[in-house]
């Protein structure tokens, strides 16, 4: 069979479910309205939270460390790739996050899929929150520990599970989002890290979404929540949202450092990060040190699009952050109120199933610190003119159970 006619085999199928996948094209920097398709709309979908992937500061150290340093590391870190710029980098995320030692990965897939493997192995154990990201599941399965799934967010349960795995002696690794990236609420970091220590099993917080725009200094979910370092000894986050740049880390201990160093294959075998977008995360880091509004304001709008929405009579439970679901229901549906909420200015991705629950398509809205009280209340204006025009049975009250 050609490969042409595996494509159209399988995109028929695709079609027919009616989860058929398109790129929209966007035009110009990163920020609060942008181009997308040809038409100038405000952005409510993307992750550059604190506005800073076009902030000077950020887009001047990329474009100075292109002149001077190229647009390329030119091979692995193990070779020739491992540049001071790197190394600088990591140092000051070590240091922003209190940690020993951080070591920087190409996206924060890559990152999961190199770090589980190298904590747990066959005959060990991953107890996984329903809800985590595509690349936990994705390392869990590379690792070839067992895995055991609890419902999200259901404490009972992880004790159970934790209970259970603590008698057989072998690893166990708990894996959790700090931010479920579909529904916007936070994990129990709190509880889950308290079980963790006391059924002896590894803490690995996913903070992707959370680095940068939560906490006090920044720091994201554990630190929002008042979780100790200690309790979270693998933090992994992420460069290219709230920091504006592109790539991931993992902090933890000098020891962890080493380890996935000589044990994390998509570490060990993937072509550094070149040096712009190096010189910008460090930049960015130092920015949102900074200008502590950022977060602030962020939080603020995210808040405020909740109280607009529900003042439409929206649900956007179970949402606590700056990703601010609004379930319609049926795909179909959902992509109908996409595509007209862009005719109307307005940019809010629609999420269909499979990559939420059947039933539960969403618009996925994301504000970002920057945006204006009124542009806030246009779009949540907007949502609800358009919601408006199908009978109340068509769309479900929001329900949360998202990934």
């Amino acid at each position: 069979m050609s490969v042409d006619a595996i494509a159209t085999e399988v995109l028929g199928e695709i079609r027919e479910a009616g989860t058929y996948r398109r790129m929209r094209r966007l035009e110009g920097a990163q920020g609060p309205r942008m181009d997308v398709n040809g038409r100038s709309v405000l952005l409510f979908a993307g992750s550059n939270y604190l506005d800073l992937a076009h902030h000077e500061e950020v887009s001047e150290a990329a474009a100075r460390a292109a002149r001077d340093q190229g647009c390329a590391s030119g091979g692995s870190r193990l070779i020739n790739g491992n540049l001071a710029e790197h190394e600088a980098l990591e140092e000051e995320l070590a240091h922003f996050f209190g940690r020993e030692a951080a070591l920087v990965f190409n996206t924060g897939y890559m990152a999961n899929v190199g770090l589980i493997p190298a904590l747990v192995r066959q005959g060990d154990l991953i107890i996984s929150d329903a809800l985590n990201h595509a690349s936990i599941i994705d390392g869990a399965r590379l690792s070839k520990a067992d895995v055991k799934v609890f419902p999200h967010g259901d404490l009972d349960a992880l004790e159970e599970q934790l209970r259970s795995a603590s008698q057989s002696g072998r690893r166990i690794l708990l894996a959790l989002d700090g931010i479920y990236s579909m529904d916007g609420d936070l994990a129990p970091i709190v509880p889950a890290a308290q079980l963790a220590q006391e059924y002896g099993a590894m803490l690995l917080l996913d903070d992707a979404h959370g680095t940068g725009a939560l906490g006090e200094k920044g720091r994201g979910s554990a630190e929002h929540c008042g979780v100790e370092d200690e309790q979270v000894p693998i933090l992994m986050g992420t460069l290219g949202k709230a920091i504006g740049s592109f790539g991931a880390f993992v902090v933890g201990s000098h020891a962890l450092r080493d380890l996935l160093i000589n044990t994390a294959r998509s570490f060990i075998f993937s072509c550094a990060l070149p040096p712009p977008q190096v010189a910008a995360a460090r930049a960015a880091l130092r920015v949102l040190q900074r200008e502590p509004w950022r977060r602030q304001r962020l939080q603020e709008n995210a808040s405020l699009l909740r109280e607009r929405l529900q003042g439409h009579g929206l649900s956007c439970s179970p949402s606590t952050t700056h990703i601010v679901p609004v379930v319609m229901g049926e795909n179909a549906l959902t992509m109908e109120i996409c595509d007209a909420l862009l005719e109307a200015g307005f940019y809010a991705q629609g999420i269909r199933h499979p990559s939420v629950p059947k039933g539960t398509a969403r618009l996925r809205i994301t504000p970002m610190a920057t945006h204006t009280e009124s542009e806030i209340t246009g779009i949540a204006e907007a949502i609800a003119k358009l919601v408006a025009r199908y009978p109340a049975s068509a769309i479900p009250a929001s329900q949360p159970g998202s990934q």
